[in-house]
C-alpha cells in the first residue's frame, strides 16, 4: 500500500528522515558513554547527580522525539510509491536492525530511570560493550539501504 500524495514529498521526507537519523544515533552513541562514567562515581557523589540530569535531558529532549522523527518519516518513506522495492530482501534485514536499535533505545531509558534511582544497571565493563551495539547496527542499516546486497 503506498499513498500518492507523499510522493511529491519524497525528497523532503528523505531529508528529514536523515536529520532525525542523525540525531538518533548521536544520542544511542552518547548516552551508554554517560552510563560509563556514571558507573565510576558513587552514588550521592555532585558528579553523580550532574550526570542524572544529563542523562535525562538526553533521552527527554533529544533521543525520544529523535526516534519518532525517525520512524514517522521512514513509515512516511515506505508509505512513498516508489521508495521500496518490496520484491527485494535487503529491506527486511534493515527493519530487523532497525527493531533491535529501538529495543536497544528501550534498555538505555530503563538504565536512565535506574540511573535516576540510584541504581548500578550494569557495570562499567558492560555499558562499554553496550556502547558497540549502536555502530553494529547503524553499519548492517546503512548497508542495507544504500548497497542493496539482496
Amino acid at each position: 500500500m503506498t499513498i500518492e500524495a507523499l510522493a511529491p514529498f519524497y525528497l523532503w521526507t528523505k531529508s528529514l528522515h536523515l536529520v532525525s537519523v542523525i540525531a538518533w544515533m548521536a544520542a544511542l552513541f552518547y548516552l551508554p558513554r554517560l552510563y560509563v562514567y556514571h558507573s565510576q562515581v558513587a552514588v550521592g557523589d555532585a558528579r553523580s547527580e550532574l550526570f542524572k540530569v544529563m542523562e535525562r535531558r538526553l533521552l527527554k529532549a533529544i533521543m525520544n522525539p529523535a526516534m519518532v522523527a525517525t520512524w514517522l518519516f521512514g513509515l512516511a518513506l515506505v508509505l512513498t510509491p516508489g521508495a521500496v522495492d518490496w520484491t527485494a530482501g535487503w529491506w527486511h534485514l534493515k527493519l530487523t536492525a532497525v527493531l533491535v536499535m529501538t529495543g536497544f533505545h528501550g534498555v538505555l531509558s530503563k538504565a536512565q530511570r535506574q540511573f535516576a534511582a540510584d541504581e548500578r544497571p550494569r557495570s562499567e565493563r558492560g555499558w562499554r560493550m553496550l556502547n558497540e551495539v549502536p555502530t553494529v547496527l547503524m553499519i548492517v542499516i546503512v548497508v542495507m539501504v544504500i548497497v542493496k546486497p539482496f
